[in-house]
């Protein structure tokens, strides 16, 4: 995980790459489908053209745990390199979801040489989305991301899918991976994501506890 094949790893374990050969320990990757490849031809084209200091500014708001920054970039690169085919129309489906998520694993793979970043793993009582993990824990925090898109059916807002997010973090203990390795809880960041279309709020547990 803390180096470049921890990428294809991430895609795998999201669904964008399947292994169609496998000799040994060498595997052969491919988009699963038509409409991912265009996906993500669209998107890294987007990433490079005119939103990648913002991406920088975007994960050093993160280190900080500056969440108003936080929101105010994502929300910045969101209207600039989301479209409607990245993040669809149906918000019970799962594929918009799985965009928002491989989205924001990309944003994370610069600090590959801060932190063991880890997704879909089983901790606690269910599979947290992105778990950052320090490689030095005195200098940096853990984190526990969890993203939702909205459901108008079982949230009136966009900050009730913050809080359903956070609630699962806390529920589902995600922490707990961390703990049995010797971090301290107040050492360990939550962060909530939601998702409706190009708009996004991410918020903490004390900041989205009223």
């Amino acid at each position: 995980t803390g180096n470049k094949n921890s990428v294809f790893s991430l895609l795998m374990a999201t669904g964008y790459l399947k292994p169609v050969k496998v000799e040994g320990k060498n595997y052969t990757l491919s988009l699963t489908n038509y409409e991912t490849r265009e996906m993500f031809e669209d998107m890294v084209q987007r990433w490079f053209e005119e939103t990648e200091t913002q991406y920088n500014d975007f994960i050093r708001a993160l280190l900080l745990g500056d969440v108003k920054w936080m929101n105010t970039f994502m929300n910045e690169i969101a209207l600039q390199t989301f479209s409607s085919f990245d993040t669809g129309t149906h918000p019970s489906k799962t594929e918009p979801e799985r965009f928002y998520h491989g989205f924001v694993l990309g944003l994370m793979v610069e600090l590959k040489d801060r932190y063991f970043i880890r997704s879909n793993r089983e901790s606690g009582f269910g599979r947290y989305d992105v778990m950052l993990e320090p490689l030095h824990p005195e200098e940096h925090d853990a984190i526990i991301m969890e993203f939702k898109v909205h459901d108008p059916d079982e949230e009136s807002s966009l900050q009730d899918t913050v809080k359903a997010a956070l609630r699962q973090i806390e529920e589902k203990r995600y922490a707990q991976e961390l703990a049995d390795r010797g971090f301290p809880a107040d050492r360990i960041r939550s962060y909530g994501f939601a998702f409706e279309g190009k708009t996004v709020l991410i918020g903490e547990p004390e900041k989205l506890s009223a």
